[in-house]
C-alpha cells in the first residue's frame, strides 16, 4: 500500500498507508466517535469537504452493503446516491469483511468512487490533538504524487456546501398518499424521508432556496445539511416568508434546527469539535428524560439569542449547548441531533410523530 501523510493547518503531520483511491484531497479534519456505520456516514451529505476521522479502531470488517434502489427511489443502505466525504481516515482497516449483507470490502468502493481511504494512523492521538487545537484544515499527500497538482484548500466556512449537496429540481415522493409535506433539501439523509413516508405522507422536496410558500402543503420539513448556516440566506428569508404567513406545523433536523433558530432571530456559532457520534446524551427541556442520540454536526445555536417567543427544547448534557428549539405558541420545533438516527440509536423518532401529530 502506497504511504500517505496527513498535514493539519498547524504543521502535525501523521503518517499512513493509502487503502482507496490515491489523490491529493484537502478538506476540514473532524472526528466520529461512533463504533459502526461507516456506509451511512460516509453517504451522509453533511460530510461534504471534510476528511472523515473514526476513533474506533477496527473499521472494514463488515464490509459494504450493495447500492440498490428501493421502487420509490431511495437507495435501501445508504444514505444518498454516493459518497460525500472527502476522505477516511482509520486506524486499522482490514480487507477481509464477513456480513450476511456485504457484496464488497470498503477499499473497492472507496476506490470506485474515487474516494482516499488511510489506514496505520494513530486516530486517538490524531483526535487528541483536534479535541485540544479544534477542528482544522488538513490535507492528504500521497508518497510519489509529485506529478499530481497540490490539493485545493478551500477554507471549509467560506463555502455554501448546502448549495452544492442539495437537489437542483422538485421531487415527489409518495404522491396523492396523506398529509403533504414539503421538505427543504439542505443535503437529506434518505431515511429523514424513508421516516415520512412510513408515516403515510407526500413528501415534496425541493432545493434548498427554493421558495415554496405558493405551494400547498399540510407541514414543512428543514432536513439537515453542511457547513456554515450563516451561508444559508435565501433559505431563512424564504423561511421567514412562510412563517409570517402561515401557522402550519414545521419540524428541523441538524441544520434545518439552526436556520429555524436563525428564523428566530438566533445568532449560530461554531463548536470547537463538533458532535459527530452515537452517544450524546440530550435532556428534554421541563422534564427528567435524557435520550443517547446520533449526531453530526460542527455549528450550533446560540440560545441566549432566540427571540422572546421561543424556548429550548433540548439540550446537551456534556456541554449545555442547544439541541433544539420550539416556539411557546406555534406548531413549529426542531432538534440538533438525528431522530433518524441510521447508523445509530432510534430512542428519538418520536420527533417524527409529534411532526405528523401536528399536521
Amino acid at each position: 500500500m502506497k504511504k500517505v501523510t496527513l498535514v493539519l493547518d498547524d504543521g502535525t503531520q501523521f503518517h499512513g498507508q493509502s487503502f482507496g483511491y490515491e489523490q491529493n484531497v484537502a478538506g476540514e479534519v473532524v472526528f466520529n466517535t461512533a463504533m459502526m456505520g461507516y456506509p451511512e456516514s460516509l453517504t451522509d451529505p453533511s460530510y461534504a469537504g471534510q476528511l472523515m476521522v473514526l476513533t474506533f479502531p477496527l473499521v472494514g470488517n463488515y464490509g459494504v452493503p450493495p447500492f440498490s434502489v428501493e421502487s420509490n427511489g431511495l437507495p435501501t443502505f445508504m444514505e444518498s446516491d454516493k459518497i460525500y466525504a472527502t476522505a477516511i481516515i482509520v486506524s486499522d482497516y482490514t480487507e477481509q469483511y464477513s456480513h450476511w449483507n456485504a457484496c464488497e470490502s470498503l477499499g473497492d468502493w472507496l476506490k470506485r468512487e474515487h474516494v482516499p481511504g488511510v489506514t496505520g494512523i494513530d486516530t486517538r492521538q490524531l483526535t487528541k490533538v483536534l479535541r485540544e487545537h479544534g477542528v482544522m484544515m488538513g490535507r492528504l499527500v500521497f508518497e510519489g504524487a509529485a506529478e499530481q497538482p497540490s490539493a485545493e484548500q478551500e477554507d471549509y466556512g467560506t463555502v455554501n456546501w448546502v448549495e452544492r449537496v442539495s437537489c437542483k429540481e422538485v421531487i415527489r415522493y409518495h404522491e396523492g398518499a396523506g398529509k403533504k409535506v414539503v421538505l427543504v433539501d439542505c443535503g437529506v439523509k434518505a431515511n429523514i424521508i424513508r421516516c415520512l413516508l412510513d408515516r403515510d405522507c407526500e413528501v415534496i422536496r425541493v432545493p434548498w432556496n427554493y421558495d415554496y410558500t405558493a405551494i400547498q402543503f399540510d407541514g414543512l420539513f428543514l432536513a439537515n445539511g453542511p457547513g456554515d448556516p450563516d451561508r444559508c440566506g435565501e433559505a431563512v428569508e424564504v423561511l421567514k416568508k412562510q412563517m409570517s404567513q402561515s401557522r402550519k406545523p414545521i419540524c428541523g433536523i441538524c441544520m434545518g434546527n439552526q436556520l429555524l433558530a436563525k428564523a428566530a432571530g438566533a445568532n449560530i456559532y461554531k463548536l470547537k469539535y463538533g458532535h459527530r457520534s452515537h452517544n450524546q446524551p440530550v435532556r428534554e427541556v421541563g422534564t427528567t428524560c435524557c435520550y443517547v442520540t446520533s449526531q453530526n454536526h460542527g455549528y450550533a445555536v446560540d440560545a441566549s439569542t432566540l427571540g422572546s417567543d421561543w424556548r429550548e427544547l433540548f439540550v446537551n448534557m456534556n456541554d449545555g449547548s442547544n439541541e433544539g428549539i420550539r416556539h411557546q405558541t406555534n406548531p413549529w420545533f426542531s432538534s440538533q441531533f438525528h431522530p433518524e438516527a441510521c447508523s445509530g440509536p432510534v430512542d428519538t423518532e418520536f420527533m417524527f410523530d409529534r411532526f405528523i401529530e401536528a399536521l
